[in-house]
C-alpha cells in the first residue's frame, strides 16, 4: 500500500520538486557542525540530518548524529545513475521542541536535501512529518518509535522496532524476571515518545495493575514521583523518559533507596545513564536496539574514530562506549544512500518511489520495510542491564514478544 502511495506521489510532485531545486542538490551545509563538504565542481547529494543537538534529548541526538558522521567519513561518496556524487550532511537542530521542529525541517528542505534522516525523539519526527510530506521529501526514523511517526502518510518510513512490540517486551521482562504484578509508570506530560511507550506497557502488563502518573514540562525535582512508586505497592518502575529526568530520577531512587528494579526503553540507553548510577543502589535495565560486541570489527573502529577527536568524544558523552542510537544512526546513512543507488536520481521523488523496496544488512540487523506503514520488519529488542559498579551496561537476553 505504502509503495502504491509513493509512487503516486513520485508521478505528482516531479515538477514542483525540480522548480524548487530538489532534483539539483548543492552547495554549502548550513549548521554543520563538522564542515563536510565537497571540492568545487564535484556532484553533491544532501542528506538532511533531523536531530536534536540541544533540549532535553541533545545528547541522544549527538549521539545518534554521530554514526551518520562516522559513516560519512568512512562512505563520503554514492554513485547515483552512472555518476559519483559527495555525500553532504546538512543539519538541523530540532532542540527536542515540538513547536521549534516544524522550522527546523523547512531549513532542511530550503536547503534541498533528497532525503532526511531522524529524529531521536518521536514527538518531534511527528510534529515535522507534514513539513517533510508537505515539501514530498522522504525521511528515515532511526530511533523514533511512536507509530504515529509513520501511520497514514506516505513518506515517513522507519529503520528501528516500534513502541507496541517494546512496551510487550518490557511489560513480559518485568513479569518474568522480576515476577512483578504491579508496575508504577512515569512520563511526561504531553510527550508522544514516554506517554505512549507507558499506555503500552500498560496494556501488556495489565492496566488495572498498574499506577500510573505524569510530571509536568520543567520539572526538575522527582522525589514526590519516587515516593508515591515506593507507596504504591508495586514491583517494579517503569519511566521511559529523558535521559536528562531520567539521570534526577536515579539520584533520587537512590537517595529514597527506591528498592524495586528500574525498568525504561531505548532512551535509557545511553553513557548518560551509566554514568549517573554508577556507584549507587540502584537496579536499571532497558530495552534497545543493539548491544556493544555485537559487531567487534565495527565496534573498534567507531571507538577508535570517536577517541581521535575530542569533539567526537564530548559528543559521546566523555567516553567511548557505543550507543545502540549511534549504531542505528549508522545504518540509516547506508540505507539512505541505497535508495539513492535505487533512485537512479537526487530528486526526492524518485528517492521517495524506491525506500520501500530498500533493504540492508546493517550493524544491526537486516532492514527491510513493511507494506502498509513503512516499519522496520523487526521482532527482536536488547535487554540490557547497568552494572553499577563498573559503570557500563551488561547483556541479559535478547527478546521478542
Amino acid at each position: 500500500m505504502k509503495k502504491l502511495l509513493s509512487l503516486a506521489l513520485a508521478s505528482a510532485m516531479v515538477l514542483s520538486l525540480a522548480a524548487c531545486g530538489g532534483g539539483n542538490p548543492g552547495g554549502s551545509a548550513a549548521g554543520n557542525p563538522t564542515g563536510s563538504g565537497s571540492a568545487a565542481g564535484d556532484k553533491v547529494v544532501k542528506i538532511g540530518v533531523f536531530e536534536p543537538q540541544s533540549g532535553d534529548n541533545g545528547s541522544g541526538g549527538k549521539q545518534e548524529i554521530l554514526g551518520m558522521q562516522y559513516a560519512n567519513q568512512k562512505t563520503p561518496t554514492v554513485e547515483i545513475g552512472g555518476e559519483t556524487y559527495t555525500v553532504e550532511l546538512v543539519y538541523a537542530d530540532n532542540q527536542s521542541s515540538n513547536d521549534k521542529a516544524p522550522s527546523a525541517a523547512q531549513t532542511l528542505v530550503a536547503g534541498g536535501v533528497s532525503i532526511v534522516l531522524g529524529s531521536y525523539g518521536s514527538g518531534v519526527s511527528i510534529a515535522a512529518s507534514d513539513t517533510f510530506g508537505d515539501a514530498g521529501v522522504p525521511a528515515i526514523g532511526v530511533t523514533c518509535t511512536n507509530p504515529q511517526v509513520t501511520a497514514g502518510n506516505s513518506h515517513y518510513f522507519r529503520i528501528c522496532f516500534l513502541d507496541p512490540f517494546q512496551g510487550t517486551v518490557l511489560a513480559n521482562f518485568a513479569k518474568d524476571k522480576f515476577s512483578a504484578t504491579k508496575a508504577y509508570c512515569l512520563a511526561k506530560q504531553g510527550d508522544d515518545y514516554s506517554v505512549g511507550l507507558c499506555n503500552y506497557f500498560m496494556e501488556a502488563f495489565g492496566k488495572d495493575n498498574c499506577v500510573y502518573e505524569t510530571f509536568p514540562e520543567g520539572t526538575s525535582d522527582y522525589s514526590s514521583y519516587v515516593t508515591n512508586a515506593k507507596n504504591s505497592g508495586a514491583q517494579v518502575f517503569f519511566a521511559p523518559v529523558s535521559t536528562e529526568a531520567a539521570a534526577l530520577i536515579i539520584d533520587q531512587a537512590a537517595t529514597q533507596s527506591l528498592g524495586m528494579p528500574m525498568l525504561a526503553g531505548d532512551t535509557w540507553d545511553s553513557n548518560v545513564i551509566t554514568a549517573a548510577a554508577k556507584g549507587k543502589d540502584v537496579d536499571v535495565n532497558v530495552t534497545t536496539f543493539y548491544q556493544e560486541g555485537g559487531n567487534p570489527e565495527f565496534d573498534a573502529g567507531i571507538k577508535e574514530w570517536i577517541n581521535a577527536d575530542a569533539t567526537n568524544l564530548t559528543n559521546n558523552n566523555g567516553n567511548d562506549e557505543v550507543a545502540a542510537v549511534t549504531v542505528m544512526g549508522y545504518d540509516a546513512y547506508y540505507v539512505a544512500l541505497e535508495a539513492l543507488k535505487a533512485a537512479g536520481s537526487t530528486k526526492p521523488a524518485d528517492v521517495m518511489a524506491v525506500l520501500g523496496g530498500v533493504e540492508f544488512d546493517g550493524v544491526s540487523g537486516h532492514i527491510a520495510f513493511d507494506d502498509v506503514n513503512g516499519d522496520a520488519i523487526r521482532d527482536v529488542a536488547y535487554v540490557k542491564h547497568c552494572n553499577t559498579e563498573t559503570g557500563s551496561w551488561e547483556f541479559v537476553a535478547q527478546q521478542g514478544v
